[in-house]
């Protein structure tokens, strides 16, 4: 083994790998060197080569966090002579193991965070619970039920033509009020204030921030003055065709909500209680929104004078603790309380959303959405650089479902950083996402394992893996879900690496079993009963064809319509057609076998039935939770994303066509949660 695969080797990088088609590969030598420096490990000499080899087979430092299981055994560093753990009743003895393979201790059972010395240093010994909360200890039923929504998508009489929290309370209370106990929702995060049209949920500025598009004015303010603060904002009114339209216009009306929130923040002197509240708010808000509040501030300052990466910013003010910076905030400051009043106004309109689901009766409420990773040139990469990796995009290699990989342009957690900090920012974020909501879905749960990492400025194919702290990860994602009271849901969906699964149920998080994709070596659909019970069960996704549209075939022609099959009206080849038929019949035919079905398949014009079936599937599943995406409780034919396109697809743009309580009203859609409500009585 050459000195740069050994060192790549240490660092978790697999300088090998076989693909989704069975084929080896290998990683070659610059890609090595791209991720290795993404991790801040020196590599360019033979010399830094030589040291680096050195220092992550000698650790200098004893780690700040050490995780364990109850009862189970820690490694700690070679030479350690003695030990002192204290529990929250003081101190206990610590029994040390010698052997050939190192110096261990036996943790003990009571879970939590407990106080470690060793030697002459100190560290935190966080023993994680056996398992997550679970669907049966929140909800009290075995099975349940949920919905899953895009935020901005839901509609409300004078929302501006966004989605918000307030739509989103009113669907909560109308969903709980028919036998829901969860509503799963697209992600908060906060993205850029100074260019609203940057609208996609899963490239946030931070995700220790919220989305002030989303917030709730109503939750603070009555109607009187929120509308009169739309006023001073949209004196033409143009936000009332901007609510007729089936497609959100995120920059416009993204800006006319800003100007309402900035009407009502000049405002606030005349609103006392309102001013008291975010005052007392403020003075306890974590730093991190402080620094995102300065960032909202210089970001629209330098996008302003056609600047919109940070990174290209006067080296002073790439600083956030310099003098610089600190000159601005303070030169600035009406501005930067105007997004931490932002800030304040999203966090408690989420709060008020989350208490109003578990007051109409929902077990566990709002589901968060926790993105894989964060935009480079965002708030976290700006405010605290050192927690992330850089040079390197987060992706995905080949697969059956796209042969030229994935590069996202999205960065995330260094696990060095992580090691250094005792996983501080990892718990921030995880934190944060658990903070207003009952349950949290990890987007690309992978990633607890192993990431995709794409040099920058090289093809998807191009990257490497790397390793990740997996058994630290599970266990503090414990920890914070019981503290939290919480659900957990990884979406584990792709090339899953072997024994992840096994992994993540033995730590009770729940997996994510799509209709489309729970299929035999044999291509045929999985029986109902046969299904995994740790996990959700959803009839689709937000990044596929809804049921009707997949019946249909409109996914088809969105394929051929990119790829160029056809100049005008193109449709997909007759072929693809075919094709789509042959499995539509298939999945009828396992649906009927089981009871959920009755006669001919309908034709593809007719969707309905379809999307009924497709209902009863996964409420006929043994899965301690159902969730069917709205588009799909509806039956609607168009999915929100369309993955690999941007202005092609109107992707996180399309918006219900009325108010989400006046549509469940509808007899099919009625019938559909009918039946979904039967699977918690069975």
């Amino acid at each position: 083994m050459t000195g740069l695969a050994e060192l790549a080797t240490l660092a978790g990088i697999s300088v090998g790998w076989t693909d989704a088609f069975g084929t080896p590969q290998q990683v070659a030598p610059d890609s090595l060197r791209a991720v290795l420096r993404g991790l801040g490990i020196a590599c360019d000499s033979q010399g830094d080569i030589a040291a680096s080899v050195g220092a992550l087979r000698h650790p200098a430092a004893l780690p700040p966090l050490l995780t364990a299981d109850p009862g189970g055994v820690v490694r700690l560093p070679d030479g350690t002579r003695r030990a002192e753990l204290t529990l929250r009743g003081g101190p206990v003895g610590a029994v040390l193991q010698h052997t050939r393979a190192g110096v261990f201790l036996v943790a003990p059972e009571q879970p939590g965070r407990h106080a470690l010395r060793l030697d002459d240093s100190e560290t935190t010994l966080a023993i994680a619970p056996r398992f997550c909360p679970s669907v049966a200890s929140l909800t009290g039923k075995p099975r349940a039920f949920g919905v899953a929504a895009q935020v901005y998508a839901l509609r409300r009489d004078g929302d501006g033509g966004i989605g918000g929290f307030g739509a989103l309370r009113e669907a909560a209370i109308a969903l709980a009020q028919r036998g829901a106990d969860a509503l799963a929702i697209s992600p908060t995060h906060a993205l850029f204030a100074a260019e609203p049209g940057r609208a996609g949920p899963y490239a946030p500025s931070s995700r220790l921030a919220l989305n002030p598009l989303l917030a709730d004015p109503e939750c603070l303010f009555d109607p009187a003055t929120c509308a009169e603060a739309w006023q001073q904002a949209d004196p033409g009114n143009q936000r009332a065709g901007w609510e007729a339209q089936a497609l959100i216009a995120w920059q416009p009306a993204g800006t006319a909500r800003y100007a309402m929130l900035r009407a009502l923040h000049a405002d606030l002197s005349a609103q006392p209680l309102a001013a008291a509240a975010f005052l007392a708010w403020a003075g306890s808000a974590p730093g991190s929104l402080h620094q995102h509040a300065v960032f909202e501030a210089l970001h629209a300052e330098w996008r302003g004078r056609g600047v919109w990466d940070w990174r290209h910013w006067p080296a002073d003010l790439r600083d956030p603790h310099g003098a610089a910076v600190t000159a601005f905030a303070a030169d600035h400051r009406a501005e930067v309380e105007f997004h931490l009043f932002c800030q304040f106004l999203a966090a408690r309109s989420m709060d008020a959303t989350q208490q109003a689901a578990r007051d109409a009766g929902m077990g566990i409420g709002l589901i968060a959405d926790l993105a894989v990773g964060m935009d480079p040139a965002g708030s976290h990469a700006w405010g605290s650089p050192g927690d992330l990796l850089t040079g390197v995009s987060v992706g995905a290699p080949p697969d059956h479902l796209n042969r030229d990989g994935q590069g996202w342009g999205l960065t995330t957690f260094s696990p060095t950083a992580l090691a250094r900090t005792g996983y501080a920012p990892f718990l921030a974020t995880l934190r944060a996402a658990l903070y207003h909501a009952g349950g949290v879905r990890i987007d690309h749960v992978l990633g607890l394992r192993r990431l995709w990492l794409v040099p920058d400025g090289a093809r998807p194919t191009q990257g490497a893996y790397l390793a990740m702290p997996q058994d630290d990860l599970l266990r503090l994602i414990a920890l914070e879900a019981h503290a939290a009271g919480a659900l957990v849901i990884g979406e584990d969906l792709g090339t899953v690496p072997e024994g992840f699964r096994p992994a993540m149920a033995a730590r009770g998080l729940l997996g994510l079993r799509v209709l489309a994709f729970e299929r035999d070596r044999h291509g045929d659909f999985v029986p109902p009963a046969d299904w995994q019970p740790d996990a959700v069960a959803m009839t689709s996704t937000h990044d596929m064809p809804p049921v009707a549209g997949w019946w249909q075939g409109g996914d088809l022609d969105w394929q051929a319509r990119l790829h160029g099959a056809a100049e005008t009206a193109p449709e997909a080849p007759p072929e693809a057609r075919a094709g789509r038929r042959a499995e539509a019949a298939r999945l009828w035919q396992t649906a009927t076998d089981a009871g959920l079905a009755f006669g001919p398949p309908p034709p593809p014009d007719q969707p309905q039935p379809a999307v009924d079936a497709a209902v009863a599937y996964i409420a006929a599943t043994p899965c301690a939770l159902a969730i069917v995406p709205v588009e799909d409780l509806l039956g609607l034919a168009e999915a929100p994303n369309l993955p690999g396109t941007t202005d092609e697809h109107p992707n996180w743009r399309r918006r219900l066509a009325v108010p989400l309580p006046e549509a469940l009203a509808r007899p099919d859609v009625a019938a559909r949660l009918a039946t979904l409500g039967w699977r918690t009585k069975a």
